[in-house]
């Protein structure tokens, strides 16, 4: 039996759990995420399997991932609950939905279809697999490796928000790249053909990003019939990140419609 996974836990109010994207961590979603309890909600940021400081896995998979979520719910006693999901989590965050309707109060997916997406983050893992941090003495040293392999600063200031020093007073990631670096398939691939959640939900997509194009809409409505597609002007895949504000001012529109 694996561990709840690791969160942190601000504000009062409707339970709102939030699931990072892939080699993300909850700390991605942190200044939302206290706006988020700002406006009367209990905010879970939560660490996926072998991210953040949450439990490390040879096992990864969707259908595991949406268990994992299952479990920190039934450990925080919590019996439904709002879900925002981002990237990687906005397909665990589907897939929980579909597998688990009833703890859901309302969904928001951002910035990724029910679709199956070819490995694309090669890279990225690629350089990552190449860093020696046993010789990198500060997170500049660090930096200095991954540039040589990886010329995107916003990038690699994302990634190497994940060093740490750990026991051995050594540089190291807390996501557990020799696991993921082997499921890059996993992390591309769709929910059940078959499955459907009929709950509110809402897909955000950010205006500069390709992840859900317009011909995306016909399998989000067959995955999602009560769902509505929205765009994040002046953002591309990290949306929330990117123009917070709007991403905010959309998210709490949904969450306190009625209506819905």
């Amino acid at each position: 039996m694996n561990k709840p996974l690791y969160s942190k836990i601000t504000g009062k109010g409707a339970p709102l759990c939030i699931l990072h994207g892939f080699l993300g961590m909850s700390d991605n979603w942190k200044t939302l995420g206290n706006t988020f309890a700002e406006k009367g909600y209990e905010v879970h940021l939560i660490d996926q399997r072998n991210h953040g400081r949450s439990f490390h896995s040879e096992d990864f998979n969707y259908d595991l991932l949406s268990n994992d979520l299952l479990d920190y719910l039934g450990h925080h006693g919590i019996s439904k609950a709002h879900i925002i999901g981002h990237s990687m989590g906005g397909k665990t965050a589907m897939q929980f939905a579909c597998s688990q309707p009833s703890y859901v109060e309302k969904l928001i997916v951002a910035d990724i279809a029910p679709k199956y997406y070819p490995p694309h983050h090669q890279e990225i893992v690629n350089a990552l697999l190449k860093m020696d941090l046993s010789i990198a003495d500060s997170r500049t040293d660090a930096d200095k490796q991954l540039q040589q392999y990886l010329n995107h600063k916003g990038i690699r200031q994302f990634l190497l928000k994940n060093l740490y020093w750990n026991k051995e007073k050594q540089l190291a990631f807390r996501f557990n790249l020799a696991t993921l670096a082997t499921k890059m398939e996993e992390i591309g691939e769709n929910i059940a053909s078959t499955d459907t959640y009929t709950g509110p939900t809402l897909f955000l997509r950010g205006s500069r990003s390709e992840y859900i194009s317009p011909a995306d809409t016909e399998v989000i409505k067959r995955h999602f019939p009560n769902a509505r597609v929205e765009t994040i002007e002046k953002a591309g895949h990290w949306l929330h990140a990117e123009n917070p504000d709007a991403f905010l001012e959309k998210s709490l529109a949904f969450f306190n419609n009625d209506d819905l």
